[in-house]
């Protein structure tokens, strides 16, 4: 599959990360058309970008240009099959280059589609505090879970209605991910088809009472469960002020790096 997706996406990571001097860490992205906005997370790290939000995961590229530009090659590919979500060209799976200045601690992006020549799209991204990240353990090793974009699928336990959706990149024992309101920032240690850890779960962007549970605090999750090379499964409690919360995930790996 990841082979399938750089290639729609026209990238070469080898080709493209030498020299790349955005600043890495976990970005809020948000992404403007005619047709309307839309939000989500992004993970930026040596040339690369990954994150997505609750449908779409976003792979892509970044490098220098001239006169301290920042050069991007991205693609959307749609992870959550729910009609409710809508792509913000009108088509799930779409390739962009984009150019883009840093101001202050954003970026500034613009540019658009061969897909679709008459559409312009701009975003800006900006920097989420990794302050509050769990500590990284040490490498797995071979055999550990692998690195790659995941979606995940969330469930409430305990007779809980709701569940979300959302991505996660895994980076040598990082967890960095969320989706259009929310951001995740842990760490996790896994060894013989077994993982744990512990991640924050943030809003970044106030949802407006579409999730009381987690809105408008910090959560803290600890998390336990069995990874394979597709995936991974994991059932997790989340302390949500004096609350404590119980739910399942399911991660599918759509990238692997």
């Amino acid at each position: 599959m990841a082979a399938n997706v750089y290639a729609l996406a026209g990238l070469d990571f080898r080709a493209k990360k030498a020299g790349a001097t955005m600043e890495e860490g976990l970005y809020k992205v948000e992404m403007h058309t005619v047709h309307g906005s839309r939000r989500g997370v992004l993970y930026v790290w040596d040339g690369k970008m990954m994150g997505g939000n609750s449908a779409f995961a976003f792979i892509g590229t970044y490098r220098d240009g001239e006169n301290d530009e920042v050069l991007v090659d991205i693609s959307s590919k749609r992870h959550n099959d729910d009609p409710k979500f809508q792509p913000l060209f009108k088509v799930d799976e779409i390739t962009l280059s984009l150019t883009g200045r840093r101001q202050g601690t954003q970026y500034f992006f613009e540019g658009g589609t061969t897909q679709l020549p008459d559409i312009a799209f701009n975003s800006v991204m900006t920097p989420i505090s990794e302050a509050g990240a769990p500590p990284v353990p040490p490498p797995a090793g071979k055999g550990g879970i692998g690195n790659g974009l995941y979606s995940i699928h969330i469930r409430m336990l305990d007779g809980l209605d709701g569940g979300n959706t959302g991505v996660m990149v895994l980076h040598d024992g990082k967890i960095r991910g969320g989706d259009a309101f929310f951001d995740y920032i842990g760490s996790c240690s896994s060894s013989n088809g077994r993982w744990k850890g512990e991640l924050v779960n943030h809003e970044h962007t106030p949802s407006q009472g579409a999730r009381p549970v987690f809105g408008g605090r910090e959560v803290g999750v600890g998390f336990s469960g069995s990874y394979d090379e597709e995936g991974a499964l994991a059932e997790a409690t989340a302390l949500a002020g004096k609350r404590s919360i119980r739910f399942s995930a399911v991660l599918k790996k759509l990238v692997k790096t």
